[in-house]
């Protein structure tokens, strides 16, 4: 019997379906657009949300889910689980950690049977949703609070993500770059190579041209997992074919145990722009499940 259940944030850029075979509860991050409200992957596609981005880049909002968002979810499993491991975006880029945090302190009053562990996975996108995944089939496979936990905990030690933009137009909306720089590098046509590391998004490298791109991220990812098994998600901004190429590469080139494709969340896309594409992976090893 599954005695702990997985909850996360529409960041880690789970596909429907893998959520849906791991029973994972995703809390949707917010999106604001000419007046309205829209909540990420439910009532908007990535696809949707990438079009309504181009028709207005500076008419788009975002937010974190509310604590209240956290708590329903929380109320919900709680009716029938004894154990939540809530894996959250990076704290440094996103508020869902501390919402989270603030929702299961609610919680506590109302549900004191059950034990939520809020766990800060340092990364975003499908690096975070790498995590959750992990922790979701330890969860299946009959595993204590404790060791979901700390099979996530290892996964996120081991989880590498990748990404080059098609363009550096929006990326000033990070906040790491001066508008006035973003509007040059585009000039120039520089694309940007990003990772997560310590948490937040930071540079690795630039190049010319898309085809660079993909090769510079896929030797990043050798000198990473060498020969090993790896678990590989792939990326993209509103770029699906250019995406499927990706992954055939990927699947010619490594042993993949898992590889699947998925969008980038719109929630980032907004600073990166259409036409990102990135990679999220980690070697295999005995507590990979």
């Amino acid at each position: 019997m599954q005695k702990v259940t997985v909850v996360t944030d529409s960041l880690a850029c789970l596909t429907k379906e893998l959520a849906r075979q791991y029973r994972i509860r995703v809390v949707p991050l917010n999106i604001y657009f000419a007046g309205k409200i829209y909540k990420d992957w439910v009532n908007i596609t990535p696809e949707q949300a990438y079009k309504l981005f181009l028709k207005a880049p500076d008419s788009w909002g975002t937010s974190a889910p509310s604590p209240g968002d956290y708590l329903k979810v929380f109320q919900e499993l709680g009716s029938r689980i004894k154990n939540i491991v809530c894996i959250t975006a990076s704290s440094k880029l996103s508020a869902t950690h501390d919402v989270a945090k603030l929702a299961r302190e609610q919680a506590k009053a109302e549900l004191p049977r059950l034990s939520i562990e809020v766990l800060d996975s340092q990364m975003a996108t499908a690096a975070e949703g790498l995590v959750a995944l992990a922790a979701a089939r330890a969860a299946e496979a009959g595993k204590s609070l404790a060791e979901v936990v700390k099979v996530a905990e290892e996964i996120r030690g081991k989880v590498t993500f990748l990404a080059f933009l098609d363009t550096m137009r929006h990326v000033y909306r990070t906040g790491r770059v001066p508008k006035i720089a973003a509007q040059v590098g585009s000039m120039l046509n520089i694309r940007p190579l990003l990772t997560i590391s310590s948490g937040a998004v930071r540079f690795t490298g630039a190049v010319r041209s898309r085809e660079r791109g993909v090769e510079r991220m896929l030797e990043l990812m050798r000198n990473k997992v060498g020969q090993n098994p790896v678990h590989v998600a792939v990326m993209h901004a509103y770029a699906l074919e250019e995406a499927k190429k990706l992954k055939e590469r990927v699947a010619s080139a490594f042993d993949c145990a898992e590889l699947w494709i998925s969008e980038f969340s719109p929630l980032m896309g907004y600073a990166t722009g259409t036409g990102t594409l990135g990679l999220a992976f980690y070697p295999e090893g005995e507590h990979d499940g």
